[in-house]
């Protein structure tokens, strides 16, 4: 059967999962006992397994089919999660993540072979820390548990019963002896269950409940409770039962050390944690809970390939370009049954847009997702403690700004682990947590998305900034003397700039900030920095929400027609020509109590025939990028209408001041004005 028709597929659910797995790593590093989280990493394997097997994928199905293997005992609690242990499944990460791009690319799975990674594995297999047979005295060593009756505590027990204990409980391990000649001895450990749950709670048997149910053990069977009652009221109460002919009961002790420590347990949930359940329902009852939640959070989904979407998108945009059409036939042609249908076509297009618009938008978790790991390997890598805390991930993008924001973040935090946060020593001189702390945020402002990068680090010296411009011949040293705070932190974002001492696999080449700055400006968006020395940095991304459809105000420069973004515009304005002054080759106007620069499109755009040139009065179209305004004098105002982007197209591609394009509703072409390019 020919399998490459569901190759894609196969592509697209793969790179699901293995997102899923990233995160799941991400969280067992940090919750090394978290069963959940366990189970969802085992969940992933076996699913990557199946489907790879499914499809023939030899090398992705041994890898997993040993992942497996691993995972299951961490489960079981005969494998402690280490670092080195986590490093070893983000191997596997890696390695499954190339075999899927690979894929995606050549339709094979590459030439590197799965065989050293799956040696690792069989090594953590054959080297585990298997807690066989502990005791029930917690923090017993191996030899002493060699001596037990095969009754053992994992991690997780220990710290449970540690936590009951700092509770005032008591932990007992309890071993019943049934009457060889019983013939029901689940119903006799049915009811020795029921004994003990009036005055204690069970949270550990062996054989296993199941097992117990079944009647699959012989005549003893050993239980872990936890309760405030005596041994001696348990020993009365269960030697009573028909047929119990012993109930043998030893106190689990913790000693005073081990109670120090921590118990890895969370409080909240103690109580919870302490209730005996059912291993099978347990089970079933938290498949039911994580599908439901899974439900609820995921909703009702479709993929839809990007082209299908884009020409979607040109139908909405031929719509509102016939829309504008007709509300620009003229006024003594109009009739009431022609305003009637102008008003409906106008609802249907915007409500049109709009829900091409959601389909569109994309949360931004798609890009943040990466980070985690990202900042894990580099805080390793830079011997650096540092967490990161990410907020606003619901937020959603254009599927546009979305494929091209992941490189200018990838370098912001980079900068932020390398030169933002201290070195450990630095930070305890300092008065600082040894812990460095990033943040990454997102939410919406109006018909922007702000992105922060911020870092607790020891802010940027703008001194030092200023010494380095001088030396690389950017600046002269009296212009570096009268540099205000705004303008030196400008210097960064200059092409083959570095404040770093020495060139490292991490920075140092001078490539980064000014990549950062090209890439968002070429989004329409702007970056902005604010720093204190010795407390941190903080970057800010202004983004719009979207690149195909905008609010706009037409304007004319001479016989031609230009658009400018809506959300650039701060206010109209008019000025007298004669109020413009000259300070060092620029012209300004003093507005609104502040020097505000002027820009004549006129001149910029190289546009003949302007009737501003010969005006007492001036129109100004006042625009902002961040906190910085300028005054573009134009004609006249045409008025604000909903336009539609269009790209110049590779030739005319990097024509300077102009972002784009878009066709009017008489068919005029009207060229989208760079604001950002201006200022």
């Amino acid at each position: 059967m020919d399998m490459n028709q569901y190759l894609e597929i196969f592509i697209e659910e793969s790179q699901e999962h293995l997102q899923s797995l990233n995160q799941s790593l991400l969280g067992l590093e940090t919750n090394p006992k978290d069963s959940k989280i366990l189970n969802e990493i085992f969940r992933v394997a076996h699913t990557l397994k199946g489907m790879s097997g499914t499809m023939g994928f030899n090398s992705m199905t041994s890898l997993t089919h040993q992942m497996e293997n691993v995972l299951d005992e961490i489960r079981n609690g005969k494998i402690d999660v280490t670092s080195s242990i986590v490093d070893v499944l983000f191997e596997c990460l890696d390695y499954l993540d190339n075999t899927v791009n690979n894929l995606a690319n050549t339709g094979k799975e590459g030439n590197r072979s799965a065989e050293d990674i799956i040696e690792k594995l069989n090594n953590i297999l054959q080297n585990k820390t298997a807690y066989v047979t502990p005791s029930p005295v917690v923090g017993q060593n191996k030899e002493e548990a060699a001596k037990n009756d095969g009754f053992s505590l994992n991690q997780y027990d220990e710290s449970l019963v540690k936590k009951a204990i700092q509770q005032g409980l008591n932990a007992y391990k309890i071993k019943i002896s049934l009457d060889k000649g019983c013939m029901l001895k689940s119903a006799r450990a049915f009811i020795v269950f029921q004994t003990i749950e009036r005055n204690g709670e069970i949270f550990k048997s062996m054989p296993k409940v199941e097992d117990i149910e079944d009647e699959k053990f012989d005549t003893n069977f050993t239980l872990g409770i936890v309760s405030k009652e005596s041994q001696a009221l348990f020993k009365k109460e269960l030697e009573s039962i028909s047929e119990v002919t012993e109930a043998s009961i030893e106190e689990i002790i913790v000693s005073e050390q081990e109670l120090n420590k921590d118990t890895s347990i969370d409080t909240d949930n103690a109580d919870q944690d302490l209730q005996q359940v059912d291993p099978i329902e347990a089970v079933e009852k938290e498949g039911n809970e994580e599908t439901q939640n899974r439900k609820a959070k995921m909703g009702k989904t479709v993929r839809v390939d990007i082209d299908r979407l884009d020409n979607l998108m040109n139908l909405v945009s031929e719509l509102i370009i016939i829309k504008n059409g007709l509300e620009g036939i003229g006024t003594d042609a109009r009739s009431q049954d022609m305003n009637e249908a102008v008003e409906y076509l106008e609802r249907i297009t915007t409500n049109l847009h709009d829900a091409v618009m959601k389909v569109r938008m994309v949360p931004i978790e798609r890009v943040f997702n990466r980070f985690p790991r990202m900042v894990r390997d580099l805080s390793k890598e830079l011997g650096k403690d540092i967490t990161l805390t990410m907020s606003g991930e619901e937020t959603e993008l254009d599927r546009t700004v979305i494929d091209e924001i992941g490189d200018p973040l990838i370098h912001l935090i980079r900068n932020s682990l390398d030169h933002g946060i201290e070195e450990k020593e630095q930070r305890l001189k300092n008065n600082k947590s040894v812990t460095g702390r990033l943040f990454l945020r997102a939410y919406q402002d109006g018909n922007s998305v702000v992105i922060e990068v911020e870092d607790d680090g020891k802010g940027i010296d703008l001194e030092k900034v200023k010494k380095k411009a001088v030396d690389k011949g950017l600046l002269k040293h009296v212009e570096a003397l009268e540099l205000d705070e705004k303008s030196a932190v400008e210097l960064l974002f200059k092409p083959g700039f570095s404040t770093a001492e020495k060139v490292s696999d991490i920075s140092g080449r001078g490539v980064g900030l000014d990549v950062v700055k090209t890439k968002i400006e070429s989004l329409n968006g702007v970056v902005e920095v604010e720093t204190t020395i010795g407390k941190g940095s903080k970057f800010i991304i202004r983004l719009p929400l979207t690149l195909a459809i905008i609010q706009a105000l037409l304007v004319a420069v001479g016989n031609e027609k230009y658009a400018i973004p809506l959300n650039v515009i701060r206010d109209i304005t008019t000025i007298k020509a004669d109020s413009i002054r000259n300070i060092h080759g620029q012209e300004v106007v003093l507005n609104r109590d502040s020097v505000l620069p002027i820009v004549r499109l006129n001149k910029v755009l190289e546009v003949e025939n302007c009737s501003c040139e010969n005006e007492d009065e001036l129109t100004i179209v006042v625009v902002k990028k961040g906190d910085k305004h300028a005054g573009f004098i134009v004609d006249r105002l045409i008025g604000q209408q909903e336009i539609v982007i269009k790209t110049l197209g590779k030739f005319l591609s990097g024509i300077r001041f102009i972002a784009g394009a878009t066709i009017l509703g008489d068919g005029q072409v009207a060229l989208i004005v760079d604001t950002n390019a201006l200022i």
